[in-house]
C-alpha cells in the first residue's frame, strides 16, 4: 500500500496530510492502516486532527471523520470548506471536470434567495439582483445574471460560467473576483472563465 497519509504532529493540532494523487478509496485504505499508529498519540490529551492536501466532497469528508471517530473521541477539521460560501474558501485547488454532477432549478432566483450545490448548477431563468449563486463547480443560468454567482466555489479554476447575458456587478471562478463595468446590453458578455489569474469574458 502506498504510504499516501502522513501524520505531522503539532502543537496545537495533528495534521494528516493527504496525497492529492491518490483516489478516495486508497486513502481511506491508508487511513485505516494509520489509526494505531494515530491511536497512541491519544492516551490523555484530545489534540484535535486537521486533514489537509486534497479537495474533498462533502460524503469523502464525512467517510474520513467516520473512520477516526470509530476509534478516537476527537475533533476532526478539514481544509476544504464542509459548506460552500463566498467566505469559506481556505485554500484554493486546481482540478480537472471530466464528469460533473449537475442539479437543474427551474425558476428565477429573486432578491434574498441562495442556491448552493457541489457539482455544477443550471439555472433555468434569471438570477436577480440580491440573489446569490455558489457551485462547487459550473454555473450556466439559461437568462440573465444580475445577482452574485460564484463557480468553482471549492478552489475549482477550470470551472465556468455561462449564461445569456452578464449584468451583475462582478461574478467570482475559484479565488478570484472580477469586477464589473455597466455594459450596453448589445454588447454584454455571457461566457466566463479564468486564463492565467484572471477571469476572461467573452
Amino acid at each position: 500500500m502506498v504510504n499516501c497519509v502522513n501524520i505531522v504532529l503539532g502543537k496545537e493540532e495533528i495534521t494528516l496530510k493527504i496525497n492529492a494523487q491518490n483516489t478516495i478509496e486508497e486513502i481511506e485504505e491508508c487511513l485505516k492502516e494509520k489509526i494505531p499508529e494515530l491511536k497512541k498519540l491519544y492516551q490523555d490529551e484530545k489534540t484535535p486532527i486537521f486533514v489537509t492536501g486534497k479537495s474533498l466532497k462533502n460524503e469523502e469528508m464525512d467517510k474520513i471523520k467516520e473512520i477516526i471517530q470509530k476509534d478516537i473521541e476527537v475533533e476532526v477539521n478539514f481544509d476544504s470548506p464542509k459548506v460552500l460560501g463566498l467566505y469559506g474558501i481556505r485554500k484554493a485547488f486546481s482540478e480537472d471536470i471530466k464528469t460533473s454532477e449537475t442539479m437543474f432549478h427551474r425558476g428565477s432566483l429573486r432578491s434574498g434567495m441562495k442556491l448552493e450545490y457541489e457539482g455544477s448548477l443550471v439555472i433555468i431563468g434569471d438570477v436577480n439582483g440580491g440573489a446569490e449563486v455558489i457551485a462547487g463547480e459550473n454555473i450556466v443560468v439559461v437568462g440573465v445574471i444580475r445577482g452574485v454567482v460564484h463557480a468553482g466555489a471549492k478552489g475549482n479554476k477550470k470551472a465556468i460560467i455561462a449564461t445569456n447575458r452578464i449584468e451583475a456587478p462582478q461574478i467570482r471562478i475559484a479565488n478570484i473576483v472580477k469586477e464589473l463595468q455597466k455594459q450596453n446590453k448589445n454588447n454584454a458578455k455571457s461566457y466566463a472563465y479564468i486564463n492565467g489569474d484572471e477571469i476572461v469574458l467573452e
